[in-house]
């Protein structure tokens, strides 16, 4: 399989999967449309490379021209506008409407999209978010070609004795952008209630962003500094390190969240996550009460209630992270993902409409989630 993969940048989270592609493929070029982000770099991210990685300027139409089949996400389509018109494309994206938008708003954006297809008439989508799927099917765009996708950082292989008997089951673990759709300070409400119930535990912030002088106002203002703490911003492998020995993980966005990576690696370092319902890889990869739990988005209470539940029974915090890992070593990895990539992308490319070859995970039909999926049983 000669294939090409269009994306804005190469980092650390789309280096392992290009890695699985470049292994497994007869040929394989990653094309990168921008640079890290100062943003980003302040959070660790660095400037990556790898010897399939080149520039859209030096991309050249041969390339194109010569793939099997070709993968486009967060990049300008007008780089595939001169693609054959029968040859397999495969977009992938997080959900269209992480804001909310008005009917006719959603009627422009369908005609732009539809527009700018190009008259590619293999057209798939990869949906990198839980949401990805309902918000496309709104206007019949890709019907029975939608297929679960996502970001697939570096999985790690622990031995599970060690890796738990070294977690520490009263620290609690947030990071990201401090963003105030991250709702970060949802955590510090969720440790006010904590300390005031006399509940041991600490609260630990790897990140930067807007919302960092209100956090440690906050935090000031409830007199919460013997146990909150803020670390700043962290490497990929520093972020690993706390998460390894952090016992509950929170995961805070709403829906505007396309995915959130650090949920793959917090699953993987077998934390017991506690997951916003709106964040887009929630879906996907927490089952609740099976391998984490989930609560509402920006319920502060259903929030308070899981992780104090979590506190209070180390056991089920062992459960939930040995499953979390589970998920992610077994299936939600990058070799699990490139592997069934291909073998979708043989189907599409041998002529199979609508492959169905997955009943779960990376490559399986996409289903349809709602904002109200989640419901408590």
């Amino acid at each position: 399989m000669r294939l090409v993969y269009i994306s804005n940048y190469f980092n650390h989270h789309q280096k392992t999967l290009s890695d699985e592609f470049d292994r497994f493929c007869e040929s394989f070029c990653f094309v990168e449309t921008n640079k890290v982000s100062d943003e980003r770099k302040k959070l660790g991210y660095s400037e990556m490379s790898a010897p399939y990685v080149c520039r859209d300027k030096d991309l050249k139409q041969d390339v194109l021209d010569n793939a099997d089949i070709i993968v486009i996400g967060a990049a300008p389509l007008d780089l595939i506008k001169d693609v054959k018109k029968e040859k397999p494309v495969l977009y992938y994206s997080e959900r269209p409407f992480k804001k909310e938008k008005s009917i006719l708003e959603r009627f422009y954006w369908s005609l732009f999209w539809r527009k700018r297809n190009f008259g590619i008439k293999k057209l798939y989508m990869l949906c990198a978010s839980a949401y990805t799927a309902a918000d496309y099917s709104e206007f019949g765009l890709y019907k029975n070609k939608m297929y679960k996708w996502g970001y697939f950082p570096a999985t790690m292989k622990y031995d599970l004795s060690e890796l738990f008997s070294e977690k520490k089951p009263a620290d609690i673990l947030w990071c990201g952008r401090f963003l105030d759709w991250k709702h970060p300070d949802d955590a510090v409400e969720v440790a006010k209630k904590l300390k005031a119930d006399g509940v041991s535990f600490r609260l630990t912030f790897i990140g930067t962003g807007e919302m960092e002088q209100e956090l440690h106002s906050m935090v000031d203002e409830y007199d919460l500094g013997d146990c909150v703490r803020f670390l700043g911003s962290k490497t990929p492998e520093q972020v690993r390190s706390y998460m390894e020995k952090s016992g509950i993980f929170l995961m805070t966005s709403d829906r505007q969240e396309g995915w959130g990576a650090v949920l793959n690696e917090a699953m993987n370092s077998g934390c017991a996550v506690v997951a916003s319902h709106l964040a887009g890889s929630t879906p996907y990869l927490v089952k609740n009460k099976k391998n984490g739990l989930v609560y509402f988005s920006e319920d502060t209470n259903d929030l308070y209630n899981k992780v104090k539940y979590l506190l209070n029974d180390p056991g089920e915090q062992e459960r939930f992270g040995r499953e979390a890992y589970k998920t992610i070593f077994e299936e939600w990895n990058a070799e699990v993902a490139a592997k069934r990539f291909l073998t979708l992308a043989d189907a599409i490319f041998k002529g199979d409409r609508y492959p169905d070859l997955y009943s779960e995970g990376p490559c399986s039909k996409a289903e349809f989630f709602g904002e109200n999926w989640f419901k408590e049983e």
